[in-house]
């Protein structure tokens, strides 16, 4: 049952850190409603991570490898319990 929950509670961090990803990568409006939730929810699981790639800005655009690499290591996290 706990195998079960571990891999609930990251398919849901690994959904918010995707979702952020994308938006940031579209250059979606961050006064948005939905894109400010998915950011102030997301933003505690990508936090540790921030700084460790610069982030690429192109037109509006911002790929940030950080949340990739959270996404990365929370996968390993949830394997290795």
């Amino acid at each position: 049952r706990a195998y079960q929950v571990i891999w609930y509670i990251l398919g849901l961090i690994e959904v918010l850190l995707a979702f952020r990803f994308i938006l940031k990568a579209l250059g979606a409006n961050p006064t948005s409603g939905f894109t400010s939730f998915i950011y102030a929810l997301s933003n505690p699981f990508a936090l540790p991570f921030r700084g460790i790639f610069p982030t690429a800005v192109a037109q509006g655009a911002v790929v940030e490898w950080s949340t990739l690499v959270a996404c990365v290591v929370y996968l390993i996290v949830a394997i290795r319990s």
